[in-house]
């Protein structure tokens, strides 16, 4: 079964990535969880960026390819998955985690903070190429979550189109995206204006 961990910032500092794990509740709400910040609000937060979720699958890829420990909340996620494929996720898809009501926004851009944070030259460029972004998440219904908590899918859209794709779709040196999953993205009402900035950018072929 899909469950989490649950992460909040280590401390209050000049950037709020450095997360650890919470025995206790933690709230999610509109503008994210409980005890987090957001130093740099010019690309980060809001209510399309409210809460950030990675698959422990990935994490653990990643951590053998690095050959270093990468435990839960190591790339700045708030809910460490286990058991959901975050990169198949699709674009709009509803969860229900504990008492919280989720919504797959977009996928995560990675930044130079990201980059000094794990002390890997061309971190950006690499995990921006791979594909696995993570997934950046509404808060449709706020409630506590903790660890443990199993996710459950409530909705998926029809259009198919996953982080993973909308990730891909605006790098250069990425697997390539099929130009009509991009259109299908673009046609979505409730697509995040940022997402929508990236893909507006990518030739599309009408």
């Amino acid at each position: 079964m899909a469950r989490t961990t649950v992460q909040l910032p280590a401390q209050r500092r000049p950037s709020g990535i450095a997360k650890l794990p919470q025995d206790g509740p933690v709230v999610l709400a509109r503008l994210g969880a409980g005890g987090d910040h957001v130093v740099n609000t010019k690309h980060h937060g809001g209510p399309d960026k409210a809460v950030y979720a990675y698959a422990a699958e990935d994490l653990a890829a990643w951590a053998a390819e690095l050959g270093r420990d990468l435990p839960p909340g190591a790339f700045g996620e708030n809910l460490t998955t286990a058991g959901v494929d975050v990169t198949g996720a699709v674009v709009g898809e509803r969860w229900r985690v504990g008492l919280a009501v989720l919504e797959v926004a977009q996928p995560r851009t990675p930044c130079v903070t990201f980059q000094r944070r794990l002390g890997v030259p061309g971190w950006v460029r690499r995990f921006a190429e791979r594909g696995w972004p993570g997934a950046y998440l509404r808060v449709l219904v706020e409630g506590e979550v903790r660890a443990g908590d199993a996710v459950e899918v409530l909705d998926r859209p029809a259009h198919g189109v996953t982080v993973g794709e909308a990730a891909r779709a605006g790098v250069p040196g990425a697997a390539p995206v099929d130009p009509a999953r991009v259109r299908l993205l673009l046609a979505q009402d409730r697509l995040a204006p940022s997402l929508r900035r990236v893909l507006e950018r990518v030739p599309v072929p009408s």
